[in-house]
């Protein structure tokens, strides 16, 4: 049985052969299925965000099928409504279609057609609750939950942690692997904790040359260096009443890290040029990818610092690792990203989803992120995942250029209703240049024709 079976079928005919031989066949295919002979018997079975399909006749004797489309569509206008006839009725099929109507299929059809129709409407169905039951807990969450998101029993034990230490004054090692947010975590411990009103101030001490961390973190003075033309407050200082956030601290100069101990032991810094002593309070935060305590017993990271930061410790685990988070993760992503960019969310396929939860993430939640941006934007090809990569191992630059170029001509679409020639003056194109390029990037214009016309209400 496939996870599709989780959707039931409403199923309304009034030809008791028919309905009794449609709802068989679809119990046999692994559905749950309630037949009724009439739209005012079915209609208080209905209920919005309700995990059923509908399948109803349209010629009823009471109301039609045709009518009742309409009110559903108000109730819930995601719900897949399959609408059958055996009248033939072209006009009526393409006006079911404009109203909303899933699929149309004539009688008689085989019980394999109506099994083949049901299953991908309820795999539309499935992934549509499965967003909206996503996008609800992105909605409630609050606090901590706000910042870490997941499920998973790793990072719940993360988010405990964090809201144990953010109410101390207590310095943190924040320990993960690239991507895995602990830039995020040290931004959450500042946000909940008593010093928020002051500057959090982050500081990679491995995107700095050697030459500048001292100045970087201390400051300087007027002429303590060639081109120290004015005085400059450092990281550190700027940071007193607030947070210090050390990210890569593995990559910290020996030397730097001597000056930084005595710094954190007295609670003051010497800017570079001066021996005044500067009085601070500022929690520290450090990250490192690697074990400090491994690195100082090879002598490759002081062990007193190690021992004067090594009072609290966060570990963030991968995303190979709480896998249970990524479809929650993903649709945030994606709903930020439709943000950024002025999209509408796209709802993610069952196939993509399963690459998703494969893939092994070596660059953890900031590549997740990276990937639902493509997804957003339309360059996402969920086929050509390897080991190397995700959507990009495969897909030549040609293929993403045209990607792209499909999508913007998409988006100039919908915004004109389908109008060629609107969407050819929009985008500043002979009309006969848009249209080369529809056929040769298969655009679907009537398709999006037609979602223009049932969001207008035609």
């Amino acid at each position: 049985m496939g996870d599709d079976q989780s959707i039931g079928v409403i199923y309304v005919e009034d030809d008791d052969d028919v309905r009794i031989g449609g709802v068989q066949a679809l119990e046999l295919a692994g559905f749950s299925v309630s037949g009724f002979a009439s739209v005012e018997s079915a209609s208080g079975s209905v209920r919005a965000d309700m995990p059923f399909v509908v399948v109803c006749d349209v010629r009823l004797r009471g109301r039609s099928g045709l009518d009742w489309l309409s009110d559903l569509r108000r109730l819930d206008q995601d719900l897949p409504v399959i609408l059958i006839t055996g009248h033939g009725d072209i006009s009526m099929a393409v006006q079911a279609m404009r109203t909303g109507a899933y699929d149309f299929i004539e009688k008689p059809c085989s019980s394999e057609q109506l099994i083949s129709v049901v299953r991908r409407a309820a795999e539309k169905r499935r992934l549509t609750l499965e967003v909206r039951s996503l996008r609800s807990a992105l909605a409630d969450r609050n606090g901590i939950e706000a910042s870490l998101l997941g499920r998973s029993p790793q990072i719940q034990e993360v988010r405990r942690l964090v809201s144990t230490l953010a109410a101390t004054n207590v310095d943190v090692t924040i320990y993960g692997e690239t991507g895995t947010g602990k830039d995020v975590v040290a931004r959450c411990l500042h946000n909940h904790s008593g010093r928020r009103g002051g500057n959090y101030v982050a500081v990679n001490c491995g995107g700095l040359p050697e030459s500048l961390v001292e100045s970087e973190l201390f400051g300087h003075e007027v002429g303590a260096f060639t081109g120290a033309t004015r005085q400059r407050i450092g990281k550190i200082e700027y940071a007193s009443g607030g947070t210090l956030f050390l990210d890569e601290i593995e990559s910290m100069p020996l030397s730097v890290q001597v000056k930084l101990l005595r710094s954190l032991q007295d609670r003051s810094i010497e800017r570079v040029g001066t021996n005044k002593a500067i009085a601070v309070d500022c929690r520290v935060v450090a990250a490192s990818k690697v074990n400090l305590l491994e690195l100082s017993e090879k002598r490759l990271f002081r062990a007193d610092l190690y021992y004067r930061l090594g009072v609290a410790f966060i570990e963030l685990p991968p995303l190979r690792e709480r896998r249970e988070d990524i479809p929650l993760l993903f649709e945030h992503f994606t709903l930020d990203a439709a943000r950024r960019f002025e999209r509408d969310a796209p709802i993610l396929d069952e196939q993509t989803m399963s690459h998703l939860l494969a893939y092994s993430w070596p660059g953890n939640v900031r590549e997740l992120r990276n990937v639902a941006d493509r997804f957003v934007l339309g360059v996402l090809d969920s086929k050509a995942v390897n080991k190397s990569g995700f959507g990009t191992s495969d897909v030549s630059l040609p293929r993403q250029l045209e990607n792209i170029e499909r999508s913007i001509i998409e988006d100039a679409l919908r915004r004109k209703q389908g109008d060629v020639q609107a969407t050819a003056a929009l985008l500043s194109i002979p009309k006969q240049t848009l249209y080369d390029k529809i056929k040769r990037l298969s655009v679907n214009v009537d398709g999006i024709r037609e979602g223009a016309a049932v969001r207008s209400g035609s």
